[in-house]
Parts: structure tokens; sequence; C-alpha cells
């Protein structure tokens, strides 16, 4: 059978249950069986309720290539290897080898779990229970995953203490590395036809290789990119530099307790690292007691600011000298001075008078931490280079990557020019399965009462669609405003961000069934809630970025220098992207009925309003509230 035939009404896929031949699945399985075949490089939007999973895998499995898999989270990147690789691989009967990889703080290092045993010093008695409840699954685990500790919460401050990071793992020097749950994984990865990771640890591999030192990955004749678009934001964080406060206590404690353990004799090791905790107190501080997010610039000549940095940097350079004497007395020991150093460096590059060329330097506080971090404006030359050392074929997939018809936006910010387009339109029925209204009589979004009017007309709505709805919104303070106003409006339940862990909350979502949820950025995408308890998708403003963030400052500047149109070269099509990420919550089965609202009056006020429109599914659009009323009640 070909590739659509494959994905056809008598083909294998077809037995299996809510399985619907789909004209885009196929076509897009066929685009990329030919890129697997003759190499080259690949985007393909695929609209939602495509089946782009399915696509891309039934080619991989029966073109016998070693493909690379690479999606956006980790959950997303388990739901392909546990739910989906499974369907498909029985499906076809392939036995080719599959493996699953994730970043090494994902599985539990047993040499940090033993230390932290031993040292028995914990914050909490919250941790201490979290401990023990580690301990007992390291005594049966197999693969070591920490998701598989469901009684432990994916954020608890315990996880640190028994993982590992480049920073502080031993690697081969480790007494444990014969245990070792990641090193294991490696292993099974290099020997696999067909491996599945995310972009976090894509982009660690391709800054590993960098260095000219070391590889995460094994080599492949094919990569796949999942959930592409977030690509040129997950490479800014990895091909650039920084450094946390946690990073600094972390290096603080290890050198504490492999003092204790190697070196008791060696009382100054203990002083010294117990003054890193002064020293970052002291520099959080001085950056003032706001929560913030700015370009390093804006304090670095500050008196306070310039004292505290040199102080740190004094700090780390007396905690050196006593590390380098102790290292050979253990490989603990031994790594905590190599990571010092690395710090100081680091520290001095980031925090330092000489700024970097083509990078922006900022800051970030947040509670009592703070990080310091460097980004490149641009992360095309990197990225390219990492694919022309690995030639083959490269495919770049998400349901948004196009602004209107075209991907010129996307493709620059990765430097992909010689490449082959597919933009594949959603299968579902919005024509007549959805409804776009725009609230009438809204004032401009910077308005200071224009939360209250958005939630005044939408009030209506809510009451027509029975609850059942997401409300989107571009900041927390308009969240909790919203929150604050609909709290005793509503005869609906009333569900915040923040109240529960994501997870939980759209849990109890689905279970109520007439619920009203508030979210902000993390719930514009990656989230699938299909049937009737989502009947309504509300968005308050076009998501811009913060136009104070530092970053998307540094490169409306560098874009001004070189003569472009930062707005319309960059600003609109990131936000173009981000709202068809949102507007892609409303419809997520063929049997989906929804409103989506637009609220913001600029889309209709302004020229570049018609991009966004430009960029939706085609559905039919009204100012009229009669008209949802009506929709809502057929």
């Amino acid at each position: 059978m070909d590739i659509a035939d494959l994905l056809g009404p008598k083909g294998p896929l077809a037995k299996q249950p809510g399985f619907a031949p789909r004209l885009q699945q196929q076509q897009m399985a066929a685009a990329v069986d030919a890129i697997l075949q003759d190499g080259g490089t690949l985007i393909v939007e695929a609209g939602t309720g495509t089946g782009k999973t399915y696509a891309y895998l039934i080619p991989v499995l029966r073109s016998k290539k070693r493909v690379i898999i690479s999606t956006g989270t980790r959950h997303l990147q388990d739901q392909l290897y546990h739910r989906d690789l499974p369907v498909v691989r029985r499906a076809l009967k392939s036995e080719i080898k599959i493996a699953l990889l994730k970043g090494r703080s994902n599985y539990l290092c047993p040499y940090r779990l033993r230390l932290t045993i031993q040292d028995g010093r914990l914050p909490s008695l919250d941790q201490v229970a979290e401990l023990r409840r580690i301990r007992s699954w390291a005594r049966q685990t197999r693969y070591g995953d920490i998701a598989e500790v469901v009684d432990v919460p994916e954020n608890s401050t315990i996880w640190p203490r028994v993982t590992s990071t480049i920073d502080n793992c031993l690697g081969t020097d480790c007494p444990d590395f014969e245990d070792c749950f990641f090193a294991k994984a490696r292993r099974e990865a290099q020997s696999a036809q067909l491996l599945v990771i995310n972009h976090h640890l894509f982009f660690a591999d391709m800054a590993i290789r960098e260095t000219g030192f070391a590889e995460l990955l094994p080599g492949a004749d094919a990569i796949i990119l999942d959930e592409a678009h977030q690509l040129p934001e997950i490479a800014s964080l990895f091909f650039g530099k920084s450094l946390s406060h946690w990073q600094l206590l972390e290096l603080g404690r290890d050198t504490i307790v492999e003092q204790a353990k190697d070196a008791a004799d060696f009382p100054v090791l203990r002083e010294r690292a117990e003054a890193l905790d002064t020293a970052t107190a002291i520099l959080r501080e001085a950056l003032g007691p706001a929560e913030r997010r700015a370009q390093w610039r804006e304090v670095a000549e500050q008196p306070p600011v310039v004292n505290a940095v040199e102080n740190l940097a004094v700090t780390l350079d007396a905690l050196q000298q006593p590390l380098r004497e102790a290292a050979q007395r253990g490989k603990g020991l031994e790594s905590c001075y190599q990571r010092c150093e690395d710090f100081l460096q680091r520290w001095l590059l980031l925090a330092g008078p000489a700024s970097v060329p083509e990078q922006v330097r900022w800051f970030e506080t947040r509670g009592r931490g703070f990080i310091l971090t460097s980004t490149p404006l641009d992360v095309a030359p990197t990225f390219q280079g990492r694919m022309t050392a690995q030639p083959g074929a490269w495919i770049f997939t998400s349901a948004t990557l196009a602004v209107g018809s075209n991907f010129e936006h996307f493709a620059a910010r990765l430097g992909l020019t010689d490449y082959a387009a597919l933009r594949l339109d959603s299968p579902f029925d919005f024509a007549h399965n959805a409804l776009l209204y725009h609230p009438p009589g809204l004032p401009e979004p910077s308005a200071p009462h224009y939360t209250k009017a958005l939630l005044e007309a939408i009030l209506p709505v809510l009451t027509a669609s029975g609850g059942r709805a997401f409300l989107l919104f571009t900041s927390y303070r308009a969240l909790r405003e919203a929150e604050a106003w609909l709290n005793g409006r509503l005869p609906y339940p009333l569900l915040a961000q923040g109240e529960l862990p994501k997870a939980a909350l759209l849990k109890q979502f689905r279970e109520l069934g007439n619920a009203v949820l508030l979210g902000t950025a993390s719930f514009w995408e990656g989230v699938d809630v299909r049937g009737e308890a989502l009947s309504c998708v509300v968005i308050d403003k076009l998501p811009f970025a913060a136009p104070n963030d530092p970053v998307l400052q540094a490169r409306i500047e560098a874009l001004r220098q070189r003569g472009e149109n930062p707005f319309n070269s960059y600003q609109v099509p990131q936000a173009v992207i981000t709202l068809k990420q949102g507007v892609g919550r409303l419809i997520r089965d063929i049997s989906d009925r929804g409103v989506l609202v637009l609220g913001d009056p600029r889309l209709l006020s302004k020229s570049y309003g018609q991009a966004f429109l430009d960029s939706l599914p085609p559905m039919p659009r009204t100012r009229i509230l009669e008209r949802v009323q009506a929709f809502f009640a057929q």
C-alpha cells in the first residue's frame, strides 16, 4: 500500500477506535515520506484535527531510517511514546527498536539521593515525607523517570536534591555510575532506530556540541520537530548563558555535603560555601524589592548593585581557592571545584562591564531569587550550523507556523531558506460548527476600564453558553481583575489559573461540565478539552509580547538599526502565531461546536487586524449578540 492508502479507509489504522480517514493527514504523510526519501527541509502547518502525529509516524516506521522525533514538552513526549507510537507500531506490525530520552534532571540520581539521605537535613516536614516516598519508589523503579512518582508534586523542591544537572553530574567518575538511570537511557537511545525526545533536550545537545567535547544524542538520517513554533524561543534559552541564585546556593550546599563526607578536616570549605548564601542575598536586595524583568544596563551602574556584583565575584573566588586544594579528596569535591570555576567565569561575563556582541544581557527577580541571562538576538546562524552538520531530512511541523498563507517569519527566525512548504487547513467544519463574535462598542485595550467593559459584554455570552468557557488573558493582572469582578456574578463554577496545578484544574473543568476557567499563557496551547465541556473561548486582547520585555526591546532595537519595521516584521507575526494557538483550544473534535469571542477592537479598526483574521480558520463572523444566543440555542 502507498502512504495515503495506509491512512485510508482500508488501511491498517482504519480498525483503530476513533480513527477516521482525513485527506489532509494523507497529504502530510505523502510529503513527509518524500522528504524522508530524498532529504531536504519540509515545513508543514497542519490545522487542528489533521492527525499530524500519525501522518509522520507512518512514513517514519515504514522508511526503516534512523529518526529522532522531538516535541514541545515532556507531557507530549510521553503521550507520543506511550500512546500514539504503540498504536502505529501494532498497525504496521513494526518491530524497529524505539527509545525515550529526557533531560538528566528527569531521572533519579542514586548518588545524590544517597547524599541527601546521609546529610539528613531538610527544610520542611513535607520534604521529609516526600523523600521517604522517593526512597521507597527508588527500590523498585526500572527506568528512574521521576514522572512515575505521582504522589510527589512535579514542582517540589525535593527534586533538585535527588536529581542531577549538567553542572553537578559527576559523569563516569560517579561512584554510582553503573546504576545511573540517565546513562542507561542514553545507552538505549544510542542503539534505537526511532528516538523520542523533547525540544529542551534537543537544544541541550546542540549547545554541548558547540563546545566540541561531547554530545547527548546519536546521529540520525532524519529529524522531525513537532510543535515547531516553540523552537526559536527555546533555542534562545540554550544558545545564551545564565546563572541563578538557585545554582549558586546549590553549589554551596553540595560543597558542604561533600566536605562533610571527604574533607571533614577542612572547615574553611564550609565557611566559604556558607558565604555564598549571604552574597546572593545581598545582590537580591540590591536589585530592589519588586519582582522585575529588565535589561542589565538599567541597574548595572547603580552603586549597591556594583558592590554586590563585586562581592559575589570575590565570594566565588574565595571558595574556588580551597576547592582547588580539596578537589583531589573526592570526585564530588572535584566537581564542585569545576562548577565554581565555571560559575565565576560566567558571572564575570554576565555581570561584568563588557557587553556580549549580538546578545542582550538581562535579569529577572522573583521572590527571594534572581537570574542573570545573556540571550542571542538571532539564533539562526547557530541553528543553521547544526543543520549543516547533520545532513538528511529535517521536518518542522505544528498547527501554527504560517502567518496568512506564508512561512517567511518562522523560516527567517531559524535561518531556513531552501525548503518545501505545505499548509493544511483543519478538517473540522468551522463554517458550520463555529462562530466568531466581536463584541461591539468596546474601548481601546489600553483604556483602564477595558477588562471591565469586556466582561460586561461577555456576561450574556456566558449565560447563553451555560458556562463551559475558557477566558484567556494576556496578563495576570487582567486575569485577577476578571476573577474579582466575575466572582458572585456567575451561576457557574469559576476556576482560575494558580488555584490548583494545571492538570488538576483541567480535570476539574472537564468533570464539572459547566465551569468558566480563567487562564493566561500556559492555557493558550497544549490544552485539549473535547466535547461540550468547552463550548466558548474568549480572548481578551491581541497577544502582543509585553513591550517592556528586555529581549523584545533589544530585538526591536536591532531590527530598527537594520532599517526594518519591527512591528510589522516581528511583533505582528509573533502575535498572529500566539493568537492561533489560543483559538485552537475551541474545536478539538469533529463533533465540537463553539463560539470564539475576540474582544480586541483593533482587529477591525487597525490595518494589521486583517493579518490576524486571515490566519484564522474560516468561520462566520458577527457583532450581533442575538446570533450568538441563537447559535447556542440550536
